[in-house]
């Protein structure tokens, strides 16, 4: 799998949040047709796959039966401004990861999705090794890192509810699998249920199952998550998104260990593990009156705290090592090293983004080094790159600083317009089709403002 390549699916429709991704974020975005993007998917593996409708000859149903069929293990995220209820219930069937509704949520939603496959191969892959293998996925020998693995042994083979906490990118969902494998419970199901990727009006029948009847659209009975994770364990990620109304009904179903599915009398025992995390102060949320404090104390039995990785920077070497080998095996290329003075200089670095941000820089680097098998500091971005240039954008000091004898406006931007349009004919060796690609312009326009330029600016 390609942890950092995005299959963006679309119709006719121009998306500006594609184009912003494919600009702002860490890894590859093909913006495609259903039929090329289909052809590509018979032929490559994909980290995340977004299917973004109306999409000509194809209905949201049969085309994501159609994709899970060519890449069962991509999560499929759906865009569908006409979508109905009934059909939200249909994909969410079929197995969707998540719909994508809010404006601008693109960029975190797909991140969130990719950081999702990455653990779940990777805990895949330790369930087939063994039991004791859980401890592999806790990578460092930080104080921080033992304390939590020496929490994992205690409590993995007890029953005891679990809340792991900790900032975004710290490995909660790790930590969660690693607790599965743990103890006995590794020979059933894992189960993991995202608290904010469905509806208000989903997630209650995602948790609880539903019977024939019970709602429109449920035109058949399904076991929710709870029943499927009979004899395993329950993930609940971002537990704090949980509707006050579905907390109370989680509240019952931990204090009596039963439930019953909508539309049905029938009371079900639960066996089902339960695991929460939350990357939100859920004390504070506690206080706003968005989350039950009872709740929290059944969740709350055993607290882990995920580190965040500038509080443990002993650990980035062998985290930086860890992802570099898997890198190099997910793209069958020879194993390359770490230099010892790009090693100092990552353990240097704060990682807002924490361990997340860090692996995104090692696959940055890898594919910068090249041929080369040895990686130096300038292979990595800072991670405050991003940040920097916003902080920039965003000052006082101006992009242009207009002197106090004034300047000419219309050659000033022309000359700026020039520099934009030479910059990319010089990157695409000349190609107009590729340089309005890469400034999200029509050909047509690219060509007209080429020829609006004095003949000498863009050969």
């Amino acid at each position: 799998m390609n942890a950092t390549k995005v299959l963006w699916i679309r119709g006719n429709q121009d998306r500006p949040a594609a184009e912003y991704c494919a600009r702002a974020a860490p890894w590859t975005v093909e913006y495609l047709d259903a039929a090329t993007g289909i052809d590509h998917l018979a032929r490559q593996d994909y980290g995340v796959i977004v299917l973004d409708f109306p999409i000509p000859d194809w209905t949201p149903a049969d085309l994501v039966e159609q994709v899970r069929r060519l890449a069962p293990g991509a999560p499929v995220l759906v865009r569908d401004p006409s979508a109905t209820l009934n059909d939200a219930v249909r994909l969410a069937r079929l197995g969707i990861h998540r719909f994508l509704v809010a404006p601008g949520e693109e960029l975190q939603q797909i991140e969130q999705a990719l950081d999702h496959r990455r653990t779940h191969d990777i805990a895949q892959l330790a369930s087939r090794t063994g039991s004791e293998d859980w401890e592999r996925l806790l990578v460092g020998d930080s104080r921080a890192m033992r304390q939590v693995g020496n929490l994992i042994r205690l409590v993995g083979a007890r029953r005891a509810t679990v809340l792991i906490t900790g900032e975004t990118g710290t490995g909660k969902e790790l930590a969660a699998r690693a607790l599965h494998l743990a103890g006995p419970r590794r020979q059933g199901p894992w189960v993991a249920v995202n608290c904010s990727a469905l509806p208000e009006n989903l997630l209650e029948a995602e948790l609880f199952g539903h019977v024939r009847g019970a709602f429109t659209g449920a035109v058949q009975s399904r076991l929710g998550r709870f029943e499927q994770a009979q004899g395993g364990t329950l993930f609940l990620d971002e537990i704090g998104e949980l509707p006050l109304e579905l907390q109370a009904k989680l509240l019952r179903v931990l204090q009596e260990r039963e439930f019953q599915r909508l539309g049905s009398s029938e009371t079900i025992r639960s066996d089902a593990r339960v695991i929460a995390a939350s990357n939100s102060d859920l004390v504070r949320r506690i206080e706003q009156g968005r989350f039950r404090e009872d709740l929290f104390y059944r969740l709350n039995v055993v607290p882990i705290r995920m580190p965040a990785l500038r509080q443990r920077p002993g650990d980035v070497p062998a985290l930086a090592r860890h992802f570099v080998e898997k890198i190099c095996h997910q793209e069958e290329i020879p194993l390359k090293t770490i230099e010892p003075a790009a090693a100092d200089w990552l353990s240097a670095q704060s990682w807002p983004g924490n361990v997340r941000q860090l692996e995104n820089a090692i696959e940055m680097a890898v594919a910068l080094s090249g041929d080369r098998d040895l990686l130096v500091p300038g292979d990595f971005p800072s991670p405050f790159q991003d940040r920097a240039a916003i902080s920039v954008r965003s000052s006082d000091t101006p992009l242009v600083p207009v002197p106090d004898d004034g300047l000419d406006y219309e050659r000033t931007v022309a000359l700026i317009e020039r520099s934009i349009l030479e910059q990319a004919l010089h990157k695409t060796g000349g190609n107009k089709k590729a340089a309005a690609d890469m400034l999200r312009l029509k050909r047509t326009t690219l060509s007209a403002k080429v020829r609006s330029l004095e003949p000498a600016a863009c050969n």
